[in-house]
């Protein structure tokens, strides 16, 4: 029996050896798949100058299916600055409300109680209107809008949609999905195409407001606030879900034609956290960016990924000819290869800043030969295309803005109260 334990003795101290051996080694050729990519912090090629473009888009902020704005036909000298306040809207910081442009050349919005108001390019009132009721208006419903002929569609994120006539504001009808809505609104022929919170793309009749069919995605039980986003090309409809699916559908059936993830299984356990940037088209090419340090180009015929890069940006892209312009939530502008994905410069837009890690861009354009990035803070930077070089810094708002739009020689922006003219 002492010898019986003295063996179990010896054998127990082995093992301990053993595994605390197996414990010190470790495999220098070892790669840690979990391990988090960090963001580019560094500029990069700084004395490339790029080109000026001779080519301008006119209304690219009108009926854009593609998303891609490009190269906007816009300059100001920050000369005359004009506002329209509004009841706050307390979800701003969370959200990615846009302002809407009509076919008759005039801007739609929406205040922190829901109610729509149609407004000059002037900003001056033409007539406001609110469906909701009171607990409704309580909520801080945020709304997506849409033009079909005469009339205006509207989804928000407490799951309802209805239409409204344009020319006076009046209900046309009005009805409740299932879910809530959470990404813009695209439109083919008599029906328009809106996701919801449980990443189902939906086609509804713009007429009556029935459903004309659905196609679901993976779901996540936990929702990310991050706006989905849909393009519209020829008879296709791309969209990406809340988990980074991209999915491309006939828009006539909602028959699919491809699928692509860009995540991991891993997503589903911190889907809350994943920021896409919207889609863009341009080139047969999808293009999209990620706050997980991911910038992706996938073929839109086939959804096969032509190139990945790392990039950290939830910001809309902007492709102009063969060069792409992404900013990143760090605050550097990239200039990238469109047929390569090799980046060309790298410049540090934020450099001035001493507070520069409490600050986050919100958006960008590109105006002819300048760049305009807003940010967290409420200013707007005007940024020399060509070279990278911060010409001046406007401030706008004491608190976040929109990206700036384009309409009528003129650039908008949003803030929490209100909406600014730049003329």
């Amino acid at each position: 029996m002492n010898k019986a334990i003295k063996y179990i003795i010896i054998l127990f101290f082995l093992s301990n050896c053993s595994f605390s051996n197996k414990n010190k080694v470790k495999d220098e050729n070892q790669i840690d798949i979990f391990k988090k990519i960090q963001p580019i912090k560094k500029e990069f090629n700084q004395q490339l100058k790029i080109k000026k473009f001779s080519l301008f888009k006119q209304k690219s902020f009108i009926n854009n299916n593609t998303n891609n704005n490009g190269n906007v036909d816009f300059t100001t000298n920050f000369k005359k600055i004009s506002n329209y306040k509004i009841t706050k809207i307390k979800k701003f910081n969370s959200n990615q409300p846009e302002l809407f442009f009509t076919n008759d050349e005039n801007i739609i919005f929406f205040n922190g109680k829901g109610t729509i108001f149609k407004l000059s390019s002037d900003l001056k009132e033409i007539w406001k209107i609110n469906n909701y009721n009171k607990k409704e208006k309580k909520l801080n419903p945020i709304l997506y809008f849409a033009q079909i002929d005469k009339k205006l569609i509207i989804n928000d994120n407490l799951s309802k949609m209805y239409s409204i006539n344009l020319d006076d504001g009046k209900v046309i009808w009005s009805k409740y999905g299932s879910s809530s809505f959470n990404s813009n609104i695209k439109v083919f022929n008599d029906k328009f195409l809106t996701v919801d919170f449980d990443n189902v793309i939906r086609a509804i009749s713009s007429k009556d407001g029935k459903e004309i069919w659905n196609f679901k995605t993976e779901n996540s039980f936990i929702k990310s606030q991050k706006k989905l986003s849909i393009i519209l090309k020829d008879e296709i409809v791309f969209f990406i879900n809340n988990l980074g699916d991209v999915t491309a559908l006939d828009v006539n059936n909602g028959s699919l034609v491809w699928q692509t993830p860009t995540q991991s299984n891993l997503i589903y356990q911190n889907a809350f956290s994943l920021e896409n940037s919207d889609l863009v088209f341009e080139n047969n090419t999808i293009y999209f960016s990620n706050n997980k340090n991911e910038f992706f180009s996938i073929d839109a015929r086939n959804g096969i990924i032509k190139w990945t890069q790392s990039i950290n940006s939830s910001l809309r892209p902007s492709i102009i000819e063969n060069l792409i312009f992404s900013v990143s939530n760090e605050g550097y502008l990239f200039i990238i290869d469109d047929k390569t994905g090799n980046i060309l410069r790298i410049t540090d837009i934020l450099k001035n800043f001493k507070n520069r890690d409490q600050i986050k861009p919100t958006g960008f354009i590109h105006g002819k030969h300048k760049l305009f990035v807003s940010l967290s803070n409420g200013r707007l930077l005007t940024i020399d295309s060509s070279t990278g070089a911060l010409e001046e810094i406007n401030k706008i708002h004491v608190s976040k803005i929109s990206r700036p739009f384009v309409f009528k020689n003129s650039m908008f922006l949003i803030k929490d109260n209100g909406i600014s003219k730049i003329n």
